[in-house]
């Protein structure tokens, strides 16, 4: 007759320690919700730009806490109208949604972005924009929180 073979005490205990620990994991609260946001989407809450931006500037929160890091934001300006130079503490990350925007960013060549275009711009780099003949709306990532400062460079 064969002799079963017994697992000491002490790795029962971990293997149920390691299983617990395992299972809570899956009984954490569910998952964050995906978004799935358009340039006009009814639910978007369009809020002015600061008063040193141009007349119907608007900017609506994609994601995220705009106080905090890694918020997401939609920026929508009418056509020809011309963004002074501007500074934000963080860097940003924007690809043009619509319309064709000018921009130029302090001491490099004027660069025109088309719809698609990918751009991203240091933090504390003092820039300028102008929209083309149709509005513009791009998507900026902020890494740090969202501001805007006017800028005399």
């Amino acid at each position: 007759m064969k002799k079963l073979m017994r697992v000491p005490k002490t790795k029962n205990l971990l293997f149920s320690l390691i299983f617990l620990a395992t299972a809570s994991l899956f009984a954490q609260e569910p998952f964050e919700k995906s978004v799935v946001i358009t340039k006009t989407d009814k639910s978007l809450q369009w809020r002015p730009c600061p008063e040193f931006m141009p007349a119907g500037c608007g900017m609506a929160v994609l994601h995220g806490d705009p106080g905090k890091k890694n918020a997401d934001i939609f920026f929508k300006v009418p056509a020809n109208a011309e963004i002074p130079m501007h500074t934000h503490t963080s860097a940003e990350r924007m690809v043009l949604v619509s319309g064709e925007l000018e921009v130029t960013y302090e001491a490099e060549e004027s660069r025109i972005l088309k719809e698609g275009t990918y751009a991203y711009g240091p933090a504390q780099k003092a820039h300028k924009a102008k929209c083309g003949d149709s509005p513009c709306v791009l998507f900026i990532a902020f890494e740090e929180a969202v501001d805007v400062f006017a800028s005399d460079r």
